[in-house]
């Protein structure tokens, strides 16, 4: 069975695009709300449920906040692939911030992950704010990800960077 968010009370949210914008533990500019940092966020989740919910081809959504895991699951995925190389935290930290660097595409772009998972943005301002939120989401979810992905010297964990080599839903990672 495939770990769903937490996040099921959509309401009092901001949506773009049919993606809820989450608040976030988050000290990185950008439209997303800020949460309590002793709260868990999607972030959080994501990362908790990542090794598990990899494993699966197929994805129930039950809520707004499920098709955001599904794209942080597809983001982690793609930071795990462009660690996979990476032999030191350095290294590592490097390659996240050069992925952090490319464009975010949105619905209705080429190189969105899942086309048909979210609508297509109804006006330019809708997809500038989807896009900055993602990018904001992405930027997070990447300094998180090394700090699980690395242990505290530096060298990379293994039960982690293992899973750079899996699936998430039968979709490539670039």
């Amino acid at each position: 069975m495939v770990y769903h968010s937490t996040f099921v009370d959509d309401e009092g949210i901001t949506k773009a695009c049919g993606c809820p914008l989450l608040p976030l533990k988050s000290h990185i500019r950008g439209p997303a709300p800020v949460s309590d940092q002793a709260t868990t966020d999607i972030i959080d989740e994501a990362i908790t449920f990542f090794r598990a919910n990899v494993f699966f081809k197929n994805f129930d959504i039950q809520s707004p906040a499920d098709k955001l895991l599904i794209y942080l699951t597809f983001y982690i995925n793609v930071a795990l692939k462009r660690l996979e190389g990476c032999r030191t935290l350095a290294e590592g930290t490097k390659a996240v911030i050069n992925l952090g660097l490319e464009d975010v595409p949105v619905p209705g772009e080429s190189g969105f992950p899942f086309p048909g998972l979210f609508p297509l943005p109804g006006s330019k301002q809708e997809g500038e704010l989807l896009r900055n939120y993602l990018k904001q989401i992405r930027e997070e979810t990447s300094g998180r990800l090394l700090s699980v992905a690395y242990r505290p010297n530096g060298t990379p964990n293994k039960w982690w960077l293992a899973f750079a080599k899996r699936k998430f839903i039968n979709t490539i990672a670039l």
